[in-house]
């Protein structure tokens, strides 16, 4: 199956509760995660986090789905349409 390489912002309104869910799920995937910077925004009582990502659109769509499905997560993601193949 072909690798995709892209990139997954998430933007967490509840950091205390959801902190420890979303690393575990960040854990789960961590082959697949080529880099990560999480920044807390206090003026808007928010979190956000970045990740820079190269698997299958499998591995992210699962990824993305369970993150996603956590109650004040949100998560957009952004792949490279061309796929691409390790040399």
């Amino acid at each position: 199956m072909d690798e995709r390489i892209g990139v997954v912002g998430i933007v967490v309104e509840d950091r205390e509760n959801a902190a420890r869910k979303i690393n575990s799920i960040l854990s789960e995937y961590g082959e697949i995660i080529v880099g990560r910077m999480g920044i807390p925004y206090r003026e808007r009582n928010l979190s956000v986090i970045s990740l820079i990502i190269d698997g299958t659109t499998d591995e992210i769509g699962a990824m993305t789905g369970k993150l996603g499905s956590l109650k004040n997560v949100q998560v957009k993601t952004a792949l490279v349409t061309k796929r691409l193949s390790k040399s």
